[in-house]
């Protein structure tokens, strides 16, 4: 598989993984970044079939959560509200469970994420 059939099947799954919550970022030159993430990321782990999206995802969202990245976890958590691989129920349990091994602390502040990701989908 050449470099651009790689990007192309990136920048697909891509758009499958985020659901139109977020745009595939465009090609530039300057941003070497943006071409390997599609390249790798998308085009190449998040294409595998051993896994399905879902399950990435839950993976994912505990790797955020570790990290109290609340942007990035309402993106996510967006994504599997519109792609229908989570329940809004299964969003605030995520926090239930997380929360005894992220910390209090770190799932507080997580909390407002999963209701900002709950009340945007609501309203989209």
């Amino acid at each position: 598989m050449t470099d651009d059939e790689r990007r192309a099947r990136g920048e697909e799954m891509f758009k499958q993984v985020y659901g139109g919550i977020v745009s595939v970022p465009p090609e530039a030159k300057d941003a070497p970044f943006i071409d390997i993430m599609l390249r790798n990321l998308f085009g190449e782990v998040w294409a595998r079939d051993v896994m399905s999206v879902r399950d990435r995802r839950l993976l994912l969202i505990g790797a955020i959560a570790a990290l109290g990245e609340g942007t990035i976890m309402e993106i996510q958590l967006r994504a599997a509200l519109r792609n229908k691989e989570l329940t809004e129920e299964q969003v605030n349990e995520i926090l239930v469970m997380l929360a005894s091994y992220v910390g209090y602390p770190r799932a507080t502040n997580l909390q407002a994420a999963i209701m900002r990701a709950i009340a945007a989908e609501k309203a989209s």
